[in-house]
């Protein structure tokens, strides 16, 4: 299914039943939530969800009130942490009108996390039609306002009582929607990175490229390291040799070159193939410009910031869209990025993308999806 056809994501939306949502919030309130939220703190009326059997498979296709989740102290997702979720954004345009951006690549990712995680593939159809049936249902929470967008979290979790170590025959399927500001509030400033070597979010064969809670809370004594040296955000290197740049916490990362040329790290299973990373490799080759997908060694990156063979370095993802990156910093050094102001070609990617985004400019690749 292409998104050139509303009606056919209609359809797929359809398939879930709405519940009626007895105490909504009334339109006053919702506008105030909606002015200027901070990036997940607030939460529209409703959620999709979905159930999984092992005997029956996917059922029970519902729009319901947002509220507490009922679970048995035995689930053995508070466990076994059998839980994968995604991130995507709803985006009003001009006219009104609202918009996914590229949600089929958010739900093929959800399949590649689930069979690593063991839990049961959600058809793709079913990952479109819940996010789409939820955007319908709360359509008025999606801001107006430019970077303001209503973040949506799709995300699945093993909900059986049961203590032991396997796969689960009962798992919950959820999607939730948080009307959210920038990721990193505030005008666009570089970032400073804390470059994390004593401890690692993945390893060669884990669960790097999947999209599960425990990548992140791995990643969180590393962050935290970095916020006690005045540090933003973590960067990784690989848990194998302590030599190669992966990713940042929550971000893929990309290093721009004097002649023009990117450098991104390789997918080699240790990080997050990112739908934001994927886009920006497109549109910079749609420009002639030479993206190598490497490996990229810490020590050399040191030395050719230093030496200004690299002009800048940008991290990107959902939440943060582009955001440059002014700074790397460990325990042995602290290195600045250029002048460290934000680079010219990150800022220009991220309006290109923001400007298709928000239905500003050429959609090229046919990568929004209609919503309403």
């Amino acid at each position: 299914m292409t998104h050139h056809d509303p009606a056919a994501l209609d359809a797929l939306a359809a398939q879930f039943t709405v519940l009626d949502n007895p105490s909504p919030a009334s339109d006053a309130k919702r506008a105030e939530l909606i002015d200027k939220p901070a990036f997940g703190e607030v939460f529209s009326d409703n959620m999709a969800r979905m159930t999984w059997h092992k005997e029956g498979g996917w059922s029970d296709r519902r729009i319901e009130p947002y509220a507490p989740l009922q679970l048995d102290p035995g689930a053995s997702v508070l466990h076994y942490a059998q839980e994968i979720f995604e991130g995507l954004k709803a985006y009003r345009h001009a006219d009104g009108s609202t918009w996914l951006f590229r949600p089929d690549a958010n739900a093929q990712r959800f399949q590649d996390s689930a069979r690593r995680l063991y839990l049961p593939v959600l058809p793709i159809d079913d990952f479109l039609g819940s996010v789409a049936a939820l955007v319908q249902q709360d359509i008025q929470w999606v801001p107006g306002r430019r970077e303001y967008t209503l973040y949506l979290r799709p995300f699945m979790f093993a909900s059986e009582s049961f203590l032991g170590v396997r796969a689960p025959n009962k798992v919950d399927y959820c999607v939730i929607a948080s009307p959210s500001g920038p990721y990193f509030p505030g005008e666009i400033k570089p970032v400073s990175i804390w470059v994390e070597t004593t401890y690692f979010r993945t390893g060669p064969g884990g669960t790097g490229f999947a999209k599960c809670g425990g990548n992140y809370a791995a990643s969180l004594v590393g962050e935290y390291r970095g916020v006690e040296q005045g540090c933003e955000q973590v960067c990784f290197v690989d848990a194998a040799t302590k030599t190669y740049l992966e990713e940042l916490g929550g971000m893929n990362m990309m290093v721009v070159h004097r002649d023009g040329h990117v450098e991104t790290p390789s997918l080699t299973g240790n990080i997050l193939p990112g739908v934001t990373r994927r886009s920006l490799i497109q549109l910079m080759r749609d420009e002639g410009r030479d993206v190598v997908e490497t490996m990229i060694v810490l020590d050399e990156l040191l030395e050719q910031i230093a030496s200004g063979e690299v002009t800048e370095v940008f991290a990107c993802g959902t939440a943060a869209i582009v955001t440059p990156i002014g700074r790397f910093k460990s325990e042995d050094f602290d290195v600045t990025v250029g002048d460290g102001a934000p680079g010219k070609l990150t800022m220009a990617l991220r309006n290109k993308l923001l400007g298709i985004q928000m239905g500003e400019i050429e959609d090229p690749h046919d990568w929004m999806w209609r919503v309403n």
